[in-house]
């Protein structure tokens, strides 16, 4: 009898250490991805737009494919990578973060090009999309560009997040990351199929509503979706140009050269210190964004002839894409 109950003390005071590690997993987590909001709202912001002209029964469809491609591409490659680097090469952190950094400066770029240069409508965009005709391969490419700009997003959030995690064991790191990736996916996505869906909610409520109110709200929300899409659209090609650029800063300044970073702190703080003390701290968040936006922007401009001209063709060819049919 003794022996049983020395038992049950041994596991009572296991399931203990179990509890206590799972509570540290989920604090750090969530400390960990309150560090990555910026990032984590510039992804939300950034995938609706992939979804826009398609057929609605089409909608979340397409966001499933795009979120179970985020979780693998966290979970499989980013976790262990992150770990790996962290552990053995932490120098290569911050020039494969700036190379993901130009390549989200490039697409926020040539989409603005897009839009103000002259350019025929059936064109290939960056991603060869207006060249096809098919709805399934046309969804197709836009799942490979959701996935691929998410892969740089979810890059920078890991890389945040694996920063923001006290040093401890391997092991408990690792949970915490794959806690963080879990719980970053289903919110982004969660907000997302949100998104994209309330045209519909707004238009079940204009009809099935019982009060006058719950349709007049309904109709309310059916007429100013396209209004959000839209604005959507441009604060996701704006979170492109100002994560990269941010990136980009920030790599710069962990390589040894400072003079980016500290220019535009110069600029915010100079900024910032005309403004009421109480929204100083703002305005010194806004002016640095922007700053890191416009350099995104030069710089994104900059990659454009370079990845359309060079890169996209060698990728192309690589990969040993399909041809364009006429």
């Amino acid at each position: 009898m003794s022996g049983l109950l020395a038992l049950l003390d041994d596991v009572a005071g296991i399931a203990k250490v179990a509890a206590a590690s799972v509570d540290d997993i989920a604090g750090q987590a969530a400390k960990a991805g309150s560090k990555a909001a910026g990032a984590v709202i510039d992804d939300a912001a950034v995938t609706p737009k992939y979804v826009q002209g398609f057929e609605p029964a089409r909608e979340l469809p397409i966001i499933w494919k795009i979120a179970r491609g985020s979780i693998f591409n966290k979970l499989v490659f980013l976790l262990p990578a992150g770990l790996a680097l962290s552990a053995f090469a932490p120098w290569l952190i911050p020039p494969l973060l700036m190379l993901g950094g130009a390549y989200l400066c490039f697409e926020g770029a040539e989409k603005i090009a897009h839009v103000i240069l002259p350019h025929d409508d059936h064109s290939g965009g960056p991603d060869g999309s207006h060249d096809i005709e098919d709805p399934m391969r046309l969804e197709e490419k836009k799942v490979e560009g959701a996935i691929k700009t998410d892969f740089i997003l979810s890059a920078e959030i890991m890389t945040i997040a694996l920063a923001a995690i006290p040093t401890s064991s391997f092991w408990m790191e690792a949970a915490t990351l794959a806690t963080v990736a879990v719980m970053i996916t289903v919110a982004v996505y969660g907000s997302v199929a949100l998104i994209v869906k309330m045209d519909d909610i707004g238009l079940w409520l204009s009809q099935a509503g019982r009060l006058a109110a719950t349709r007049g709200f309904g109709r309310g929300i059916v007429k100013a979706m396209p209004y959000l899409m839209k604005t959507l659209s441009i604060v996701g090609t704006a979170a492109m140009l100002w994560v990269g650029g941010s990136i980009i800063v920030h790599g710069l300044a962990q390589m040894g050269w400072h003079a980016p970073e500290d220019m535009i702190h110069s600029i915010a703080v100079a900024v910032a210190g005309g403004l009421p003390e109480n929204l100083r701290g703002a305005g010194e968040w806004i002016v640095t964004a922007a700053c890191d936006g416009v350099l995104g922007l030069a710089l994104g401009l900059a990659l454009i002839p370079i990845g359309t001209r060079f890169i996209a063709p060698i990728w192309r060819a690589t990969l040993g894409s399909e041809k364009k049919t006429a």
